[in-house]
């Protein structure tokens, strides 16, 4: 056999270009082309978090905590809520307070008009003037009856009552009754019509007590008795 001894060149350039040295200038291309996009990629992440820092660990741990503590409402919503829960126990205080109670009157002790009775008996013999028949009497003896009367009954009067007119006034004069005026003490007569100010004369005074001065009564005495029957011996 001839020993053939072949030499290669390194510095010769091809002379010609065949299929394959265009697939392996393609595959060097495309490669080059991947690595910049990845370059490139790389420093665009980079650039991005050096605007917006999110540091992993701490989301990390705000997301382990999330998911064992569960989330708690707004402050708001549960002050929202404490305000209606106090409003629907106020309401249900309300309906279950009771009914007010009706208005009482109060019923007046007789025993005080028991004893005015009584006085008036003594002074002026006033049940008996009422009760006597004055039919068969004449207009002259019912006077002088009624003058022991008024006698008697001014005595009582006087003794034992200070009285007082409600209006000042005198009679005649005209006066106007301002909105909310007291009707215990001024009557109203004649042709009312709408509401006060009302405008009239004053027909009469009025008469108030001011002052009660009655006797005390013992514990045994029956005031129902007004006069006592009188046996003569």
């Amino acid at each position: 056999m001839n020993n053939t001894q072949f030499k290669i060149d390194l510095e010769a350039f091809p002379t010609t270009f065949d299929a394959i040295h265009a697939y392996l200038a393609a595959t060097v291309f495309g490669l080059a082309l991947v690595i910049i996009i990845l370059l490139f990629a790389m420093l665009l992440g980079f650039m991005r978090r050096a605007k917006n820092p999110t540091p992993v660990a701490a989301d990390n741990k705000e997301q382990a905590i999330s998911m064992q503590i569960p989330k708690r409402e707004p402050e708001i919503k549960i002050v929202e809520k404490i305000v209606e829960v106090e409003k629907i126990v106020e309401v249900e205080k309300i309906i279950q307070q009771p009914a007010p109670e009706p208005i009482i009157l109060k019923e007046a002790t007789p025993d005080a008009a028991l004893q005015v009775l009584s006085l008036l008996q003594k002074e002026a013999r006033f049940i008996d003037f009422l009760k006597e028949d004055i039919n068969d009497y004449s207009d002259s003896d019912v006077g002088a009856a009624v003058r022991v009367v008024h006698t008697g009954c001014n005595k009582v009067i006087n003794e034992h009552f200070k009285l007082a007119v409600v209006r000042k006034e005198e009679e005649g004069t005209k006066i106007t009754l301002k909105q909310g005026f007291d009707a215990s003490e001024v009557r109203l007569t004649g042709n009312i019509v709408g509401e006060a100010p009302f405008t009239g004369s004053l027909v009469h005074k009025g008469w108030q007590v001011t002052e009660i001065k009655l006797p005390k009564l013992t514990s045994g005495h029956n005031a129902n008795i007004i006069a006592a029957a009188e046996v003569e011996l």
